[in-house]
Order: structure tokens, then sequence, then C-alpha cells
């Protein structure tokens, strides 16, 4: 499954949202990005932290589901009308007009959307059924691809292939999605569901859901504010381009970070389960440790030496240069994305969001001070820099504190081995370099010479990585 969702999400994200950015245009494809990131961060009133609070509810308790279930999903649907007039007076706020607020009508509906389909899915999770789980979290994306990639294709439909056209397509697909995900979730339930309305309950899951709530909008401020920024500051056209040029590196980001995001999904009632339990949670922690971040550092190693191939690969510019920095820029972060997503899902598995809250204030004060002081200075590539010192630094501080927290021992040999395994892997990245060799070769080789040694530092065995995947079934 976890093969099959980056497999499809690779072919989305590289054969259909690049094409399309591609052929509408780097201004119209910055334009609406910067729109979906500023719909994205205000997300949270979509949702309130339902799904989060739900998931950890579920994933203790399956009977939660039956008393909470109607009044969360009406309850949803009085926040979707909330959301979509907010944003849009926000939108009016920072000079959005015309054109651009019709499209973000659109952006809109695909939040609401996809908060529906995550919210659909995150109870399908709690009842620990990974596995379908992650069959709906590609099914959006599987139809987008089908539609966008027949206008792409067939050469008499690409003058249909607009950023209009884009977006209907995905709140079309996602509406397909959204109405498959409730069927199969009404079929797994072990409850009869209903729709009610029950306020005192809904007080009661509303001030139960409010941190998480805070830290969803705090972590979006901080994770999608750069797009924004990077289109507002730089102003009319300038602003526009230099978003689509920054999107068009953060898209691998955002590749990589499927692989995090999905290895959190399941960490999350993992952890909640096994710390209501009070079982020893350090042996998963350091298995995921183990699975992810020699991943991390391989893809951030790759971007480094062959940014410039990989951009040229993809987008075809002659000005390759700067996007390529970029790309190696914002790369170096992907290995503390995916600490922030172990050490952050442990501790908001174990209640203790009070302090994320605390720590994402503090970061998203720095971090927006830093985009605007360096995307003035800079433009994307001073975006692409502050990505880096803030995630490095969230990693930094959930680690400190999950350690405190749970008493987890320090294993210094393991934390060695792991380091040996970057120096050696940097060492092979260089001097493969030196050599006249076809680059996709170079990577391919790399990545079979990481696998070894791996095996050979003993960093990885399939033992202790099957282990983690069957604990659905304890």
């Amino acid at each position: 499954i976890l093969i099959l969702n980056l497999l499809i999400k690779a072919v989305w994200i590289f054969g259909i949202d690049r094409n399309v950015q591609i052929s509408v245009g780097y201004q119209a494809y910055g334009m609406y990005q910067a729109l979906f990131n500023l719909a994205l961060i205000f997300q949270i009133i979509l949702d309130f932290g339902i799904s989060q609070y739900s998931s950890r509810e579920v994933a203790i308790d399956n009977q939660s589901l039956q008393h909470n279930f109607g009044t969360m999903l009406v309850a949803r649907m009085f926040l979707f009308v909330v959301y979509m007039l907010f944003v849009f007076i926000v939108a009016k706020l920072l000079g959005y007009s015309g054109y651009s607020l019709q499209l973000l009508i659109w952006v809109l509906l695909i939040m609401v959307l996809n908060a529906t389909l995550v919210f659909f899915r995150a109870q399908v999770a709690a009842l620990h059924f990974f596995k379908t789980d992650g069959v709906l979290s590609i099914l959006d994306r599987l139809f987008m691809i089908i539609i966008c990639g027949a206008l792409l294709i067939v050469s008499q439909w690409n003058q249909y292939l607009t950023i209009e056209t884009f977006v209907k397509t995905q709140v079309l697909s996602l509406g397909i999605a959204v109405g498959i995900a409730f069927i199969t979730f009404a079929k797994l339930s072990p409850y009869k569901l209903t729709l009610e309305w029950n306020f005192n309950r809904l007080i009661h899951i509303l001030k139960s859901s409010s941190p998480y709530a805070l830290l969803v909008f705090l972590m979006a401020i901080y994770m999608r504010a750069d797009v924004v920024m990077i289109e507002r500051i730089g102003g009319g056209v300038n602003g526009a381009s230099q978003a689509g040029v920054y999107i068009a590196a953060f898209r691998l980001l955002d590749v990589a970070n499927i692989f995090g995001l999905m290895f959190a999904g399941v960490l999350m009632p993992l952890f909640s389960k096994m710390l209501a339990q009070k079982k020893n949670i350090a042996p998963i922690v350091r298995t995921a440790v183990d699975v992810m971040m020699p991943i991390a550092f391989v893809c951030a190693l790759t971007a480094v030496f062959y940014a410039k191939d990989i951009m040229l690969l993809l987008y075809h510019r002659a000005s390759v240069t700067n996007d390529a920095l970029l790309l190696a820029i914002l790369m170096c972060s992907f290995p503390a994305y995916c600490l922030m997503y172990i050490y952050s899902t442990l501790l908001t598995a174990g209640g203790k969001i009070k302090l994320l809250n605390l720590i994402s204030l503090g970061i998203v004060i720095l971090n927006l001070s830093l985009h605007y002081v360096l995307i003035q200075l800079f433009q994307a590539q001073g975006a692409a820099v502050t990505v880096l010192i803030t995630e490095w630094l969230v990693a930094a501080v959930v680690i400190y504190y999950a350690h405190l927290n749970y008493k987890m021992p320090h294993n210094y040999p393991w934390i060695l081995k792991h380091l040996l395994f970057v120096a050696c892997m940097f060492m092979g990245f260089f001097c493969l370099k030196q050599i006249q060799f076809y680059w996709l070769y170079e990577i391919v080789l790399l990545a079979v010479v990481a696998v070894l040694l791996l095996f050979i530092l003993k960093i990885w065995s399939p033992k202790q990585i099957l282990a983690l995947f069957k604990k659905d079934s304890q």
C-alpha cells in the first residue's frame, strides 16, 4: 500500500501537476498555488482538530465512534460555511479581486471535499484498517490522473487544459472519492452511523479538539505561508512568477513528504494505543527512524549533487541554476521533516498538545519574520532558506521534548551508525560525481549502495521493518 501510494502520487505530481504548470505557465500556476496555500492555512476551520481528536479517541476506545460521529459530521457541515466566508474575506483584505476571487471559490471547494475525505480516512485508520486507508488516500489522485492525463495526452483536447479546468477536475475527483470513502467507512464501522445534533456533546468535542485545532493552524502557517508571502511581497506578475519557480522546486519536497506523512498516519494510532496501554514505545520510534532517516538523507544528497540535472529533466528551463539551488536548499530540510513527523506524532498521541502549541507559536513568529526579511532580499531563495532553518529547529525541539517526556534512552552507538551512513553516502555521491557518467545511472547505483550499506551497518533488518507493519493486527 505504501508503494502504491508513492507510485500514484508521484505520477500525479510529476506526470500531471508538473505538466499542467508547464502548460498553463508559471505565472498562472503561481497565482493558483498562492490561493491554494492561503486556503490551506485556514483549513483548520473546516475541521477544528476533530479528525486528529477523534482518531486518537477511537484508536483508544472504539465506542467513542458511536457516541460522537453523528454530532461531528453535523458540526463539520456548519464549519464548511464559516470557513468559505472567512477565507473569502481574508483574500479581499489581502488585495485579491476579480478573476482571483472566482478561482478561489473553486479552491475552497477543493479544501472542503479534501477535509471531508481526511475525516473519513481518519476514522478508518483509527479502526486500524490501514490498508483500506491507504487505498482511500489515492482515489482522488487516481481520478485526476485519468482526466487530466487525457487532456494532456490527446492533442485535440490540449486547448481545454487551463488552470480553471485543472481546479474543477480536482473538485469532481474529490467528490467521487468522498462518496466512496463514506460508503466504505459505513461498512467497516462496528456501529450504526446516524446524523444527530447533540449540542452538549458538540461543545465537549470542540473543547477537547480545540488544542488540536490550534496546533494544526499554527503548523499550517509555518509550513504553507511561504508561497502566499512570495506572491504578495513580490507583487504583481513578478510575485506570481517567483511563486511558480518556488513551487517547481518545492514539488519534489512534496513528493518526498508523502512518505513521511504516510508513516505519521500509521504511527499516530499505534502510539496512541501503546501509550494508553503503557507499553514501551522506544522500539517503534527507533524502527521509524531507522526506516525513514536513511531514505531522507539519500534524497537530500541526491538533490544537492544532481539538482541541475533533475530540474532540467523536469522543466526544460534555460535558466535552471536558480531553480537547482532552490531544490537543493529545500530538500536539505527533508530529513528534518521526517524527524518532526515521528516525534511530533508521538507527542500528539501522548496528549502533549499544549507543549506542541507553545513550540509552534514560537516557530510561527520566527518563520514569518524570516520570510518577510529574506523574501524581500532574495525572493524565492529567501523562502527556501527560511524553510530549512525552521524545519531543523522544529525537529530539534520535538526530539528534545519527546525524550524528556518519555524517558527514552540515549543510544549513542545507534546515532553514530546513522552518522556513519550519512558520511559514507556523502563520500559516495562526491566520488561518483567526479566520474563522467550518465547521472541517472549514478543515482541508481548509489541507491543500491545505500541499501547494501544499511544492511551491512545493521540499521535495516527485514524482521524489524515487518514488525512495524504487523502492529495493526495485535
